[in-house]
């Protein structure tokens, strides 16, 4: 099958196998290895990229499901090499240690802030609710979220 994408902000037509799960298309295939396959049952939250701005499980969507779709991944958030604020306020809030479930915690944690002002801190946590990290426990990152959300309010809530 011929897929067009709004991947990153670019245009994509590839050939895909039109029942790939779009997480190994979006590695494999494009070669965009932010995202993490974990469980690849939709459990762990490793894979999470925004598709029309709302975080998706990647593993869970075939890739025909994303024809025509504006699909964001960890590595669209910004440029390469340059930490994005999100990802800055991580790093001082301690809330990264491994790091495999970062960008998909990462991208949670956008569609939220994209969609919510201003969230309490029990949004916060159920936004990330389908993010598995085995390593921080969820204080630094439940922190991190809510400072990035605080500074994005301070310059246009």
């Amino acid at each position: 099958m011929k897929l067009t994408l709004r991947i990153n902000g670019s245009v994509v037509e590839q050939d895909a196998d039109p029942l790939a799960r779009l997480s190994e298309f979006l590695r494999q295939v494009l070669g965009l290895t932010g995202l993490k396959e974990g469980c690849c049952e939709g459990e762990c939250g490793a894979c999470t990229i925004l598709t029309d701005g709302a975080p998706v499980h990647a593993c869970l969507m075939l890739t025909f499901q994303a024809h025509e779709r504006e699909i964001t991944t960890v590595e669209g958030l910004g440029d390469a090499g340059v930490l994005t604020d999100l990802q800055a306020q991580f790093a001082a809030a301690g809330a990264v240690q491994c790091g495999y479930c970062t960008p998909g915690i990462i991208m949670s944690a956008e569609g939220l802030l994209r969609s919510t002002l201003t969230p309490s801190d029990e949004e916060i946590r159920h936004a990330l609710a389908g993010n598995i990290c085995r390593c921080t426990g969820f204080e630094t990152i439940v922190r991190a979220v809510a400072a990035e959300a605080a500074r994005r309010c301070e310059v246009g809530c």
